[in-house]
């Protein structure tokens, strides 16, 4: 019976990445051109993954996650192009890092797989950095101090072109032409995966999956780990955990750090892939997105949040320009000129807080809900219930 129910456990795991598996193979089959959709989907349910272990499992509300996300792209940015052009050093790079003439090129030029470590680490130590003074908060001065971070960072990336005349980040332009991943010792059979190109996105795409994969997998160690439920103890009730001897700083701030590693990873991954990166993509707005992919998949239950992350991100790349056709068509044929020149995904995150507001009324602890939070949301319900009205009146 045991070995049946886990089976029964492992089916939908296992067939959702065989499905993930064959899914570019289709695309291609199909020419429905959704592969790059795909790639930036896994980069959020990344990021969703890496915030639920803060905010799910630890209960730490992080208003500021962007950060982490856009310190692992400046690690990327400036260890895989040419922005440094004072130095010129390569190691293990797929790139072509010589000129015509047999001349390094400028800038650091490092391996696409030794930068993914790099910026995950350095994502975790500005994670430790920021988290070790103020982590001793609670509730909203928490929140208050994460949004803050999440608020500098980007800044400090926007005006970091002139730190007393050193160019770090190249302020509002941005880095650019960054190194592509490969592994340049393939055969040359294998040329698309001896160095990923725009023109076949399925090494990316297996790339992410990989990733994706692996910090599912992390995400479980954890969760039923020793420090797992030391999380889950301080989410609960914090005056308890610590009265049970669980440090409650050390604590939040192995979460903290475990889920800036995430971050970054996805950052780094992110900057590589779109070949170029810009302060303002890391703005406050996406922190909110991800944290809404969290809430609306399930705080703490891992397939919950990857759910979360998928329709918020297939709502904004598929159905609101879908729905924008609809409306186009409508307006085309009845002449309003209203409809024919809407823009519905304009609107994009309207529509995300609408739903949020209309989850919260109907089905506060989400899709998939994690089992302890669907008890705390509901169990006073049940309680009232179960309560004959004879009692209640007496």
């Amino acid at each position: 019976m045991r070995g049946d129910a886990r089976l029964n456990k492992l089916a939908l795991p296992v067939g959702l990445i065989l499905l993930a598996l064959v899914f570019p193979f289709v695309d291609d089959a199909l020419g429905t051109n959704l592969t790059f959709s795909a790639i930036v989907v896994a980069v959020f349910v990344m990021l969703a993954l890496g915030l639920n272990i803060v905010v799910g499992f630890a209960g730490l509300l992080d208003l500021g996650f962007v950060a982490f996300y856009a310190l692992g792209a400046y690690v990327v940015g400036w260890l895989a192009s040419s922005h440094f052009q004072q130095v010129s050093f390569s190691f293990l790079s797929a790139a072509n890092t010589t000129t015509v003439s047999g001349v390094e090129k400028p800038g650091i030029h490092i391996s696409f797989w030794i930068i993914l470590i790099l910026a995950g680490a350095f994502a975790a130590l500005c994670g430790v950095i920021i988290g070790a003074p103020t982590l001793r908060l609670r509730g909203d001065y928490l929140a208050i101090v994460t949004l803050g971070f999440g608020e500098i960072i980007p800044q400090f990336f926007e005006n970091g072109n002139n730190i007393f005349g050193f160019n770090l980040t190249n302020g509002v332009v941005g880095i650019k032409a960054i190194d592509s991943p490969g592994f340049p010792f393939l055969p040359d059979a294998l040329d698309d995966w001896q160095r990923f190109t725009t023109s076949n996105l399925n090494p990316w795409y297996f790339t992410i999956l990989a990733l994706v994969l692996i910090t599912i997998f992390v995400n479980i160690r954890l969760r039923d780990s020793r420090l797992g439920r030391a999380w889950i103890a301080v989410r609960e009730d914090e005056t308890a955990a610590a009265a049970m001897g669980i440090n409650l700083v050390t604590t939040k701030l192995w979460a903290y750090a475990l889920g800036a590693v995430f971050g970054g990873l996805a950052g780094a991954f992110y900057g590589a892939f779109i070949k170029s990166i810009f302060p303002t993509s890391f703005s406050f707005n996406v922190s909110i997105l991800i944290l809404c992919m969290v809430i609306l998949g399930g705080m703490g239950n891992i397939y919950g949040v990857i759910l979360g992350a998928i329709v918020l991100q297939g709502i904004n790349f598929y159905l609101l320009p879908q729905v924008n056709e609809w409306v186009h068509a409508i307006g085309d044929a009845t002449g309003s000129a209203l409809l024919a020149e809407a823009d519905i995904p304009r609107y994009n995150f309207f529509l995300f807080g609408l739903l949020l507001v209309i989850m919260m009324l109907l089905r506060p602890e989400g899709i998939i809900p994690n089992r302890q939070r669907a008890e705390e949301l509901h169990g006073g319900e049940e309680e009232d219930a179960s309560v004959p009205e004879v009692s209640r009146a007496g």
